[in-house]
């Protein structure tokens, strides 16, 4: 963390800026690829073809951009977090829909006016050759996983049932594959363009078949992580400690999360996101949840020896992005299991907690927090009361008056929704610089 931090207040270039860029370079370096090979072999029968051959080139991009997105690529991950790739692989999958079915009815419309029939017959006519059957089967895989991510019908959908609906995904993903193959005005125009197009599909399957599959299989029969203990730290609040072989050389760090499956206890579809409530030592992992799920809430009656199935470590919320000698960690509910963690990993500069619960009952890991703050000669705030109610400690003036020098601090912010909104809300008011904010939702979204 200290050399981390050290080299962010050296003015060098911050890991998540420096991940964005990559990022963006490799897709604006895509985007000329294909507006290349678009300009050099693009033209159609007819104006509205070209147009729509147009659409199509840049939905295939779309669509490989997205497993880039999804694949966990853990350099990325850990420099801009889950949560922020989901979101941009939201936006990108509704470009994505919208490019494909405008190329969809620009190719219907297109062979409809050159054979000058109507666009019905001329659909049924298309949906008779293999290529484009395969284009419009790809299309209407999209539509579902679409429809069903709306914010509508996510949040009225088990998780469950709408995972496995997304998962069309992947039949849209092998299709559109087929389909672009066939497809030989496209994939085969050009020496160059057959090389390019399988350069990147395979770089995109390779990257996600060894980051959602290879990786967490071999990870997990490498390590064999099983539960070592149960510690209930309050009617609906539980620790599982996890053991495992060679745990000093599992790559995770304080304020990170994992996916967790007891395959033994509960069914092996059901997972759930959990920070390390302990910086990882190399001996064990610690989680501690709420009961707040039919999983979460099943965990203190985890059996000693199950074995336990991870994915991850994932997140950017860690002291890599430290950036200042000072810090302030804010922590709503059970959001205090990351902040407890980087609490046992830092080592340097001055550091301030604000706990913000219901009551003190609800304080979770309170006692720990307490002693590792005291320990470090940092401040620990224990905010009681409920939202709407008394003094707002997380409006602006409220922030300003529990930590005055606010504006030279990193702040590490993990709470509900709504109070973690409120939060950067304020941070932004006070004039906090964006480089110093750092906060991240966790969600298998």
């Amino acid at each position: 963390m200290v050399d981390a931090s050290a080299l962010n207040r050296a003015g060098l270039v911050l890991p998540v800026v420096a991940a964005r860029w990559a990022l963006w370079m490799f897709v604006l370096a895509n985007v000329v690829v294909v507006e290349t090979l678009f300009l050099a072999d693009g033209t159609g029968k007819n104006g509205t073809l070209t147009v729509a051959k147009f659409f199509g080139l840049h939905a295939a991009l779309l669509l490989l951009f997205q497993l880039l997105l999804v694949a966990r690529v853990p350099w990325l991950d850990r420099r801009i977090g889950m949560d922020r790739l989901t979101v941009w692989h939201r936006w990108v999958g509704f470009t994505l829909l919208w490019t494909v079915l405008t190329h969809a009815v620009l190719v219907v419309l297109g062979y409809a006016r050159l054979d000058d029939a109507s666009m019905t017959k001329t659909f049924l006519a298309l949906a008779g050759v293999t290529a484009s059957l395969l284009g419009v089967l790809a299309a209407a895989a999209l539509v579902v996983v679409a429809v069903v991510s709306t914010r509508f019908l996510r949040r009225r959908l088990r998780y469950e049932t709408w995972h496995g609906l997304h998962l069309l995904v992947y039949l849209a993903l092998g299709l559109a594959f087929v389909h672009q193959l066939l497809e030989t005005t496209t994939f085969k125009s050009s020496g160059f363009a057959e090389l390019y197009w399988w350069t990147l599909w395979l770089l995109a399957f390779g990257g996600l078949v060894v980051g959602r599959i290879v990786m967490p299989v071999w990870r997990n029969a490498y390590h064999r992580f099983q539960v070592a203990a149960v510690v209930p730290e309050s009617d609906d609040v539980v620790s599982v400690h996890v053991t495992g072989r060679h745990l000093d050389r599992l790559p995770a760090r304080a304020g990170q999360f994992f996916i967790w499956r007891f395959p033994g206890h509960h069914h092996w579809w059901l997972a759930n996101p959990f920070s390390l409530s302990a910086a990882p030592g190399g001996q064990s992992l610690r989680l501690t949840a709420k009961a707040v799920g039919d999983t979460s809430a099943g965990l203190r009656h985890v059996p000693v020896g199950t074995r336990v199935f991870m994915e991850g470590p994932y997140g950017a919320f860690t002291s890599l992005h430290r950036t200042r000698p000072g810090a302030l960690l804010i922590a709503g509910g059970v959001g205090i299991t990351p902040v407890r963690a980087l609490l046992e990993e830092e080592s340097a500069g001055d550091v301030v907690v604000l706990y913000r619960v219901r009551t003190e009952n609800d304080a979770v890991l309170v006692d720990e927090v307490r002693e590792l703050v005291a320990a470090r000669g940092g401040r620990l705030h224990l905010l009681t009361g409920r939202t709407g109610e008394g003094a707002q400690p997380f409006e602006p003036d409220g922030l300003r008056a529990l930590v005055p020098d606010i504006t030279e601090r990193d702040v590490y912010v993990c709470g509900p929704p709504a109070m973690t909104s409120a939060v950067l809300k304020s941070l932004r008011v006070l004039n906090v610089p964006g480089r110093q904010v750092h906060a991240e939702k966790f969600s298998l979204a």
